[in-house]
C-alpha cells in the first residue's frame, strides 16, 4: 500500500480566481518520483509556461533531492514537461496569449496507479479588493461559528 500523496496550492485559490482545472501528467526521472512519494515537494511559488514548440511545462516547482539518490539525483528546481492531449494544449495556449490568463498548478497527487498527476488550473488574477472580500468572509464565518457554539 502505497503512503497517499496529496500535495496543495493553497496560495493559488487565494491569489486567482478559478476558471476551468485540468489533470495533466509529469515527466519525472526516478529519483524525482521516489521524492514525490515521500511527500517531499512545493508547488506553492510555481506556474506554467509554453515553449516555443507549444509544450506546457511547470516552472518553479521544487522537489527535493532524494536521500538515497547518488550522482544520477535530479535537480531540485528544474522545468518539468506536462502531459496533455494536443487539443487541450493548443485550447489552453489560445487562452493564455488571447485572454491575458495563466495557468496554475493546484495539487500534486498519485492515481490508483501510482502515476504522478498535476491538477493544473486556467486562472484569473484576483485584485487586491477581492483578497480583502475574501478575507473578511472567512472572519464573518469563523465569528459566526464561534457564536452558534457559545449559543449551544
Amino acid at each position: 500500500m502505497q503512503p497517499k500523496v496529496n500535495i496543495k496550492n493553497k496560495k493559488a485559490r487565494f491569489e486567482y480566481e478559478i476558471l476551468k482545472k485540468y489533470v495533466a501528467g509529469i515527466v519525472l526521472t526516478g529519483t524525482e518520483i521516489k521524492s514525490i512519494r515521500q511527500n517531499k515537494a512545493r508547488i506553492t511559488d510555481s506556474f506554467c509556461e509554453f515553449n516555443d514548440r507549444g509544450e506546457l511545462f511547470v516552472v518553479n516547482m521544487y522537489i527535493e533531492e532524494y536521500i538515497h539518490g547518488s550522482h544520477y539525483n535530479h535537480k531540485p528546481k528544474s522545468e518539468r514537461k506536462l502531459l496533455l492531449n494536443k487539443k487541450e494544449l493548443q485550447k489552453l495556449e489560445r487562452e493564455v496569449k488571447n485572454s491575458g490568463l495563466t495557468i496554475v498548478p493546484l495539487r500534486l497527487f498519485l492515481n490508483e496507479k501510482g502515476l504522478a498527476k498535476l491538477e493544473i488550473a486556467l486562472a484569473k488574477g484576483k485584485k487586491l479588493h477581492d483578497k480583502r472580500q475574501v478575507l473578511k468572509e472567512r472572519d464573518t464565518k469563523r465569528d459566526l461559528a464561534r457564536i452558534k457554539k457559545e449559543y449551544k
